[in-house]
């Protein structure tokens, strides 16, 4: 366990400053003045030469590449993700303001998933190759091609314009979050339903399970207690990294259906060539996924304890 720990410990700290420096120099080598883009952001009209000139000394554009950088990750190691160039606010509070209107949306789509990939899983499984396993099998893959950008449009064409039962845009309510967690509900159905279905059956071709037909154990619990383990593993992969992806997918989604949240404030501060905010945004995401993958290795360990005797 402790070189597990060592060794998570490791790939962590080299996800998160890979993902530090990658999004530091695209946005530093991205086309265009930044201090330019700063400039227009905070005094529109204003922006002169004298003001840009400002503008570049106050972010530390105007001392190098790798100055900037370390002047950046200093901070940052100590939990300090620095001021907005634009507004001058420090950076964590905002970003946690976005997040705690994306983190329900990415909880409500994965939720949404999971109750329709559940049962259409196991129905398809019930008689693998039949007419409702090739059926189940379709609407996973039409899923999956459909874009979440044309769904969350055609939602919004179907019941905000023409029956006016939700509403399209905003979060005033608790129906505003109805159609945006539908449309990344429905893509993260399409992937589970293909993990668990294939899942279920592999568990159920496993060599040993004839055994306990023959020593009187019960289908139900032979489903319970050895089949669906063996199929969690992979579902919990993919429901992990689903959560993941689903804050950064929900930021397209809530572009579309005008929501406040990571989605406007990404598109924002890389319009306005924010560094502090974009890079607080990867930063975090790079985080979740390190915090996910750990969780994952715990649950592998939890269901199959001869993950962990193989580390030891």
């Amino acid at each position: 366990m402790i070189r597990f720990l060592a060794s998570l410990t490791f790939r962590a700290a080299v996800v998160l400053s890979g993902a530090a420096l990658a999004t530091f120099a695209l946005l530093w080598h991205a086309p265009g003045d930044p201090a330019l883009a700063i400039a227009m952001a905070r005094y529109d009209a204003l922006a002169t030469t004298d003001v840009i000139a400002i503008v570049r000394a106050e972010a530390g554009l105007d001392v190098g590449f790798w100055p900037a950088f370390l002047a950046w990750v200093g901070p940052l190691l100590v939990g300090d993700f620095g001021q907005s160039s634009v507004t001058g606010h420090d950076v964590l509070p905002e970003v946690m303001t976005a997040l705690s209107y994306t983190m329900p949306l990415a909880l409500a789509g994965l939720l949404i998933g999971l109750a329709i990939s559940l049962p259409l899983a196991i129905i398809a499984t019930r008689r693998p190759r039949g007419w409702l396993d090739r059926f189940a099998v379709a609407i996973a893959s039409i899923g999956a091609a459909i874009p979440a950008y044309w769904l969350g449009l055609l939602l919004i064409l179907l019941f905000a314009v023409h029956l006016g039962w939700l509403p399209a845009m905003g979060a005033r309510t608790s129906a505003h979050i109805v159609l945006p967690a539908l449309t990344l509900g429905l893509g993260v159905a399409a992937s589970l339903t293909r993990i668990l279905r294939s899942g279920i059956l592999e568990a159920r071709d496993q060599p040993f399970l004839p055994a306990f037909t023959r020593r009187g154990v019960a289908a139900g619990g032979i489903e319970r207690d050895h089949v669906a383990p063996h199929a969690a593993i992979p579902v919990i992969t993919v429901f992990g990294l689903e959560l993941a992806f689903l804050l950064e997918g929900a930021v397209m989604v809530e572009v579309i259906f005008a929501r406040p949240g990571l989605g406007s404030f990404l598109v924002n501060a890389i319009e306005a060539r924010d560094f502090p905010k974009v890079q607080a945004v990867v930063v975090l995401a790079a985080i979740l996924f390190v915090t996910v993958n750990l969780l994952i290795d715990l649950l592998y360990r939890t269901l199959d304890p001869r993950i962990g005797e193989r580390d030891a």
